[in-house]
């Protein structure tokens, strides 16, 4: 049975997609299955900002393929781990759990490398090339850890 994974942020269109392809790229797909989706229903069905797609390709990673979607309550029985963004997407995934099984699930991505320090991985969307530069830096590092602790290689 794979692991399933899902990745968070506002739009899903600049961080969750990068952490969505990070993890892929540092796991065995056929131990594990991991998504994105967004608190906001924005920008679902459209591809990842240019700017995600940028800095990920400059890694050798491709998300362009992507398509944003916004998170449902049904994610909650389908994934055994949520990584959210930032404090606020946290409160608001955490507002809609239903039980203390799926508060269990969800996390703070950057608490893979600062625990319990509650950092957020800060919204690139209107900032220059250097902010998404610097998001992606955060994810790899953090995805590595989630990789290495969960034993998803």
């Amino acid at each position: 049975m794979k692991t399933k994974i899902l990745m968070v942020c506002l739009g899903n269109i600049c961080r969750s997609p990068l952490a969505e392809g990070i993890l892929k790229s540092k796991v065995n797909p056929e131990k594990v299955y991991i998504d994105s989706a967004g608190t906001g229903g924005y920008h679902a069905g459209c591809a990842p900002d240019e700017r995600s797609i940028a800095v990920a390709r400059r890694n050798n990673l491709d998300i362009s393929t992507q398509q944003c979607r916004q998170f449902d309550v049904s994610n909650f029985e389908e994934f055994d781990h949520i990584f959210v963004m930032d404090n606020s997407n946290y409160r608001d995934i955490l507002s809609l759990t239903e039980n203390e099984d799926d508060k269990k699930k969800v996390n703070l991505i950057l608490n893979e490398i600062f625990p319990k320090e509650n950092v957020d991985v800060p919204d690139p969307y209107h900032g220059g090339e250097q902010g998404f530069e610097n998001v992606y830096q955060m994810l790899e590092e953090a995805c590595e850890k989630i990789a290495q602790r969960l034993h998803l290689k």
